[in-house]
């Protein structure tokens, strides 16, 4: 598919026909693989009372408690924002995760505390914490214009934008493929929107640290200002009648791609702000993908276009 001026871009709809870098070694798996713990500079956390860690400002996405060992361990690592304490469980058995985590901690003093591991379960908020609870300050949010702002020598920006999507375990693993397939940043609704939770945070694997964030009052007026900047608005859509793998040059172009909620998919606003509605090909019985799988195929399909190119 070859761009085209935005006065010819039409709308691709009708009926759905018939039916993946940056990632890393280990770290499609989940866990990082010779990740040397690194020393900083994080002030010290106050002891208990700093465990009540702040509620996020309108400048936060939340976060404010991280669950699970890969999670714990990525934020100590990337160093984004301050972590008051940890809560360990005092039966965890000694792993290399679990001792990065205690290296990282110590070089950036943040307190341990050894806990029964009856208390992390009392204050975990996901499934499945890991024996590993961390509280630390709000992930900042970034700005939308940065997000897409086309800079010299650089290439062309590439966000993925969330309509309607509540369900947290979706987010973080829309985070994970994103931060694998080189995404510049994700936009989300501030309101009907799930931000990040700690089951969110958990699934991202540590994502959550890496992949900037904007906050947007309306995914459609957001969509108008990225068009305004020079961005193609690519949604993903059941019914269109080209697939995702027809999207050629585009990807080369400044791109948001757009993905909807399970089932009423985007919005009927939404959609009338993209400039091309593409489909994922479906040859089996299943009408569509979970919305984590369908960003992780579109994602890889755009990287995949812009290395060949």
């Amino acid at each position: 598919m070859k761009p085209r001026s935005k006065k010819q871009a039409g709308r691709v709809t009708g009926t759905k026909k018939g039916r993946a870098p940056r990632a890393a070694g280990a770290r499609t798996s989940g866990t990082r693989s010779g990740s040397a713990p690194r020393s900083g500079g994080v002030s010290r956390g106050g002891g208990r009372g700093d465990s009540r860690a702040p509620r996020p400002d309108k400048r936060e996405l939340g976060g404010t408690q991280v669950e699970g060992r890969q999670a714990v361990r990525e934020m100590l690592i990337a160093q984004r924002r301050r972590v008051f304490e940890i809560l360990m469980s005092n039966d965890l058995d000694e792993s290399d995760v679990v001792a990065d985590i205690l290296e990282l901690a110590d070089a950036q003093r943040v307190p341990v505390r050894r806990v029964p591991r009856r208390e992390i379960e009392r204050v975990a908020r996901s499934e499945a914490p890991q024996g590993i609870v961390a509280m630390a300050a709000g992930l900042p949010e970034v700005d939308l214009g940065d997000l897409i702002r086309v800079r010299p020598g650089k290439r062309a920006p590439f966000v993925v934008a969330i309509d309607g999507v509540t369900d947290p375990g979706n987010l973080g693993a829309i985070l994970r493929s994103c931060d694998g397939a080189g995404v510049d940043g994700v936009i989300l609704p501030r309101h009907r929107a799930v931000h990040v939770t700690p089951t969110a945070a958990k699934s991202a694997a540590g994502a959550a640290e890496y992949v900037p964030m904007a906050i947007v009052g309306g995914l459609p007026t957001a969509l108008k200002q990225m068009k305004e900047a020079g961005m193609w608005i690519v949604g993903l859509h059941d019914a269109a009648d080209k697939s995702i793998f027809e999207l050629g040059d585009l990807a080369n172009e400044p791109l948001c791609v757009v993905m909807g909620a399970e089932g009423p998919g985007l919005s009927r606003l939404v959609r009338e702000r993209c400039d091309v509605l593409l489909s994922i090909p479906m040859h089996g019985s299943l009408s569509s993908l979970n919305v984590s799988a369908a960003t992780a195929l579109a994602t890889y399909e755009v990287l995949r276009v812009r290395e060949q190119s």
